[in-house]
C-alpha cells in the first residue's frame, strides 16, 4: 500500500513531535532490531527509528527494515527514518489517513 502525497504529508506532520523509539547500532538490522520495530509499530503505528551507526548506509538499512517488518517508510530526515504501518485491527487504528482520490 503505497502512500500518496497528502497521507505522507499527514504522517510526517504527525511524526514530528514525537521522538526515536529504536535504535539502530554498528551492528545494522539485527533480528532483535526487526522484532522491536514491529512490536512498536503495531502498538504505535508511526515510529522513528534512529540510525546512531552506520549512518551512510540508513537508506538500504530502512529498506531491509520496512520489508522486513512490512511497513511504510514515510521518510529520511537527517540520521532518523520515520516509519509507518496501520494497526492490522481496525478498531484500534490510531491514524485515519486521508483516502485516495479525495
Amino acid at each position: 500500500m503505497p502512500l500518496t502525497s497528502p497521507q505522507r504529508e499527514l504522517l510526517k506532520r504527525l511524526a514530528h513531535r514525537i521522538k526515536p523509539t529504536v535504535y539502530v547500532g554498528k551492528q545494522g538490522v539485527t533480528p532483535t532490531v526487526v522484532r522491536t520495530t514491529d512490536e512498536v509499530l503495531t502498538a504505535q503505528e508511526l515510529i522513528k527509528v534512529k540510525f546512531v551507526d552506520r549512518k551512510d548506509e540508513k537508506r538500504s538499512l530502512t529498506d531491509a527494515l520496512s520489508a522486513e517488518t512490512a511497513c511504510e517508510i514515510v521518510g529520511i530526515l537527517g540520521n532518523i527514518a520515520t516509519l509507518y504501518r496501520p494497526h492490522p485491527d481496525i478498531e484500534k487504528r490510531r491514524i485515519e489517513l486521508p483516502v485516495r482520490g479525495r
